[in-house]
């Protein structure tokens, strides 16, 4: 067993190399030859991860996605639709053994929420964890977060909203007939909230409060990936994530 977190900065890769990141990690750690690890990163550029159960084309214009040079990929975990802005939010991953957390899915979902949590208090915004895995400052959303379980491993990811381009979000994402409309935008807004409407400050402040938030209490260190599991991720994303046999696989 690994006596350390290994803590992986702000990263920029593309929709595909998260996802095979976060595989990787997560089949290492299930033969106990990965830390348990907390990263985090951004997508460059921009894209739609769905649900594992979701399907593409009902959830994501595939069409506009391609206009506007948008990825879109499946990921492994559950939840809805989500529109990664790369100027728009911060995502984190955290992968280790499922002994390391409580049993029960909501508990689990509250212990590292309340690492978000904590990082955003310390930026000076106040947040509370809203079962089953959303957390709300002043009424609503600003982080959404999904997570699954395999081979003793837990990982979870979610994302931590910093500023929001709705317009992109409903071209992307098929939200119905309705035609994009300062409506729908109203309705949204009313919803979800962005980090900046609370307080100013720049994507690498909020990364660096949040790994101190993070990383309280524990015993880690600042690492990278190996050799091996950027080999692997590699492989992955050639194999499962840039797919149309996974990515439309529903």
């Amino acid at each position: 067993m690994f006596a350390k977190w290994r803590v992986v900065g702000l990263e920029v890769h593309d929709g595909f190399m998260n996802m095979a990141i976060d595989e990787t990690v997560s089949e290492g750690a299930s033969k106990r030859v990965s830390p348990p690890t907390i990263r985090f990163y951004r997508w460059k550029p921009s894209a739609v991860s769905i649900g594992c159960f979701q399907s593409l084309l009902d959830e994501v214009d595939v069409k506009k996605c391609k206009e506007l040079g948008i990825d879109y990929v499946r990921r492994r975990t559950g939840g809805g639709a989500v529109y990664h802005d790369y100027n728009g939010e911060i995502t984190y991953s955290v992968i280790a053994p499922e002994s390391f957390f409580p049993k029960g899915i909501t508990e689990s979902y509250k212990v590292i929420c309340g690492w978000v949590i904590e990082g955003l208090k310390l930026l000076g915004v106040e947040g509370y964890f809203q079962p089953v895995n959303d957390i709300i400052v002043e009424g609503k959303k600003i982080s959404g977060n999904a997570q699954t379980r395999r081979g003793g491993v837990l990982l979870q990811h979610g994302t931590i909203l910093y500023d929001l381009d709705l317009k992109t979000m409903f071209a992307v994402l098929r939200v119905g007939d309705e035609k994009i409309s300062d409506k729908m935008i109203k309705s949204v807004e009313e919803r979800v909230t962005r980090l900046l409407n609370h307080v100013n400050v720049n994507i690498k402040d909020v990364t660096k409060a949040l790994i101190k938030a993070f990383t309280k209490g524990k015993n880690y260190e600042m690492k990278t990936w190996t050799k091996e599991e950027l080999r692997r991720a590699k492989e992955l994303v050639s194999l499962r994530y840039k797919t149309k046999e996974w990515n439309f696989s529903r």
